[in-house]
């Protein structure tokens, strides 16, 4: 049984360059969802959501490999970052960050698989999150996106680069900062992670 990899068949969406920021028109995906709120390096809320998300993907994950013959990895972990005036969006304040935390899913996993898999989770897990997790479509549309490589906290001058992208091509920034984890920092050399930061424009 072949195994797909969906990083490399979307690859305009998951392998941007690291040199440069690129112009990407992202079409409407599938995803397990949790929204939250506080500070991602400290939150037990943030750290449960994760859990979940990718306890219900790996079960989704060998269900479709069991009953449809498709193997495929799971998709990295995405977030969505945000304050209600995003004015006043700082680095310094990560306690007062709003987040959407998913996982993309590919067009063989449905509603009812996802029903299964989290009734099937809670079985086995005692996972709180579980309860505040959702199946849901989310079309990006237009936006810019660059590869940064290193730590989280560098993010800011690649931030910068694609903002300035698209004032200068005559658009002005819409939706939430999106960044796509490739790395798991917990294995990984903060210096080596793979940070995938991408910007929605209108």
């Amino acid at each position: 049984m072949a195994k797909i990899d969906f990083k490399k068949e979307l690859k305009q969406l998951y392998n941007p360059s690291a040199r440069e920021v690129t112009a990407v028109d992202v079409p409407a995906m599938n995803f397990l969802m949790i929204d939250g709120e506080g500070d991602p390096n400290t939150s037990p809320q943030y750290k449960a959501a994760v859990e979940a998300l990718f306890s219900v993907s790996y079960a989704l994950k060998f269900m479709i490999k069991k009953e449809k013959g498709v193997d495929y990895g799971v998709m990295p972990l995405e977030g969505l970052w945000w304050v209600d005036d995003m004015t006043k969006f700082s680095a310094e304040r990560k306690d007062e960050w709003k987040w959407r935390s998913m996982i993309m899913q590919p067009k063989y996993v449905t509603a009812d698989y996802v029903n299964v898999a989290i009734d099937s989770t809670r079985k086995k897990k005692n996972l709180p999150a579980l309860s505040k997790l959702r199946f849901e479509s989310f079309h990006e549309g237009a936006a810019v996106q660059i590869m940064h490589i290193g730590p989280y906290s560098a993010e800011g001058p690649n931030i910068a680069k694609m903002h300035a992208f698209i004032h200068s091509s005559g658009h002005t920034l819409s939706g939430k900062h999106h960044e796509i984890y490739l790395n798991d920092p917990r294995k990984t050399a903060p210096a080596k992670l793979k940070t995938i930061l991408r910007q929605p424009m209108r």
